[in-house]
């Protein structure tokens, strides 16, 4: 088998995993691109979207819906999701294609682009997807990690995470696969093939592996990375027709234009939540300042020991509780669990359209870097004003608490 075609069967698992799950795909350099018809093309990838009789209506990445044509002599085999080449292919009939699936068809596009007649076809199923796609989000939920980065050794072939203000250092070889979020883009399975060496402090880094015994070291079979702006501010204006959303950022003090897709999330946080939320916030920001306050002052103390592991114990109970009542509130009913805890919190925010946001309204946007200066919004909360006045970094910790933008979150764990 060619090293095209390879590379082909390679997106065609990649590419369904944009289906419904959008998890990440670890079999090719080019996943995130997609084919579409062209003249005189002889190979097409898509989904399955349409069955009459010998036609296959398909629907491709982009472009129009083409006509596949099955004829007599056409061969049609099935492969498992993530099989590199057709050793392992088993014959299967037309009766056995189902809508849903992905083709890889081989044959010739008509010259107007509408029709393929088909000389094989390449068939992976929708089952077999889901079934795949499953694995791969317990996989990550089991070996998974996910933070800031602190520095990278492209030497070495490292780069050091915080998590949970603890570091952990993912090594790599020749097999881990390395991919970066696109520019404007809110999918995880846009991501393109990247290397450490862009790989920047601050940037966010998920990666998958095995961890030592202690969790500080990880050997990663993939590592995602992205820079995802996070602005915080007051609204200037909206534009329906553009779909934008012009913020006055309270950080650099200048207006920042930020697209808004149907991939964007939009929350508006109710009065009791956010004031919830900015409790809980404050609260762990003057324990971690109570607590430095002591070491200082009480080094070596067993005293002082004592009273920093009370006051960081009061703390916790205290946030724990603060978390608690939100979810009450909001009906969540979740255990208390710090970040992973938070998030669930704000997941359960109401949605809100970008008509519903009004000149002066406080906002918090987690964004893409975007192409020409003005990024897309990933996630965006309004209602924030009392987070944004308990603690110098309650955004900052709103946001990041933990990382999921679309994709499967690690177990939040860390070391």
């Amino acid at each position: 088998m060619s090293a095209t075609t390879q590379w082909l069967l390679a997106i065609l698992f990649c590419a369904g995993s944009a289906l419904s799950f959008r998890l990440p795909c670890c079999y090719a350099s080019n996943a995130g691109q997609q084919t579409q018809a062209t003249p005189g093309a002889n190979r097409l990838i898509g989904a399955v979207k349409e069955i009459s009789g010998s036609t296959i209506t398909l629907k491709p990445g982009s472009g129009p819906d083409v006509a596949v044509t099955v004829q007599a002599t056409t061969r049609i085999v099935r492969i498992a999701p993530g099989e590199k080449d057709l050793k392992n292919a088993a014959p299967v009939q037309l009766q056995n294609i189902q809508i849903g699936d992905r083709i890889l068809v081989g044959g010739k596009v008509s010259d107007d682009t509408q029709s393929f007649a088909a000389s094989s076809i390449v068939v992976m199923k929708r089952s077999d997807l889901e079934a795949r796609h499953e694995l791969d989000l317990q996989d990550w939920q089991k070996r998974g990690v996910d933070g800031l980065a602190k520095g990278v050794d492209a030497a070495a072939g490292t780069v050091t995470i915080s998590v949970r203000s603890k570091d952990v250092v993912i090594h790599t070889s020749s097999q881990t696969v390395i991919r970066r979020y696109a520019p404007d883009s809110v999918k995880f399975d846009d991501a393109k093939s990247s290397t450490l060496q862009e790989i920047h402090a601050g940037d966010q880094v998920r990666a998958r592996g095995d961890r030592s015994a202690d969790g500080s070291e990880l050997a990663a079979a993939e590592i995602v990375s992205g820079t995802f702006p996070l602005l915080a501010g007051t609204v200037n204006s909206t534009d329906a027709s553009s779909s934008t959303l012009s913020i006055h950022d309270l950080s650099s003090k200048k207006t920042v234009v930020v697209k808004v897709t149907q991939d964007s999330q939009l929350r508006h946080l109710p009065p009791d939540m956010a004031q919830g939320i900015a409790m809980r916030l404050k609260r762990t920001a003057a324990g971690a300042s109570t607590a430095a306050s002591e070491g200082a002052s009480s080094s070596g103390s067993q005293n002082g020991q004592a009273k920093r592991t009370q006051t960081s114990d009061s703390n916790s109970r205290e946030a724990g509780a603060t978390g608690d009542t939100a979810r009450r509130r909001n009906g969540t009913g979740a255990h208390s669990g710090g970040a992973a805890d938070l998030q669930q919190i704000l997941n359960h925010a109401p949605s809100i359209g970008l008509a519903d946001l009004h000149k002066g309204d406080a906002v918090v946007i987690l964004s893409t870097e975007g192409k020409t200066g003005a990024g897309t919004a990933i996630t965006l909360f309004s209602g924030v004003e009392p987070i944004l006045q308990a603690a110098p970094n309650a955004a900052q910790a709103m946001m990041l608490a933990p990382w999921s933008l679309s994709a499967p979150a690690g177990d939040i764990g860390g070391p």
